[in-house]
């Protein structure tokens, strides 16, 4: 997988947000290279979940600040900062929904109340080449949900409102794009 050398964050409506990403093939060392590239950029904008996607890479790649996350929900704080999700599946979701507030890096100062599944069971690789099954809850299972919409090409605003959609979308037209 070639990487370009210095990833950045894109923003609504760029066309790659919109793309259905491709599964990783290969788990490679330059994985770590894109890795702590997206941790920065996460770090840098304040997120707690990010998708390759949002830095222009169309590959089903994942971080989230799982420290972060933990700090909000008021648990232990996880030995490993951040959660490397590559090639993810959701295999079960709850019946029971939640409905919260979310934000995204890519669409800066919107945010929409959203209804997702409560609590999930996600399959995915992690950066050792290892499959992992999570179980995940609250606002973790939230940012991963987020994420992996991300992945399949859609953005927290389909899921609001045609009219709600078209407000975001025309903030966003207004906005300066962020050097």
């Amino acid at each position: 997988m070639s990487i370009k050398k210095n990833l950045s964050l894109v923003i609504e409506p760029d066309p790659i947000l919109h793309q259905i990403a491709k599964p990783v093939e290969e788990i490679t060392p330059e994985l770590n290279e894109i890795f702590n590239q997206m941790a920065e950029i996460m770090s840098k904008f304040d997120g707690i979940g990010l998708a390759a996607p949002q830095v222009g890479l169309s590959k089903e790649i994942i971080i989230i600040d799982a420290e972060t996350i933990a700090r909000e929900e008021k648990l232990t704080i996880p030995s490993e900062r951040y959660i490397k999700i590559i090639n993810p599946e959701i295999i079960e979701v709850s019946k029971e929904t939640c409905i919260k507030e979310e934000g995204c890096l890519s669409l800066p100062t919107i945010y929409y109340s959203v209804e997702r599944p409560a609590s999930i069971r996600v399959k995915f690789f992690n950066e050792e080449g290892e499959e992992i099954i999570l179980e995940a809850d609250g606002l973790l299972a939230r940012c991963i949900e987020h994420e992996i919409d991300h992945l399949k090409g859609k953005v927290f605003i389909d899921y609001v409102s045609p009219l709600k959609k078209k407000i975001a979308l025309s903030k966003l037209k207004k906005m300066k794009p962020k050097p």
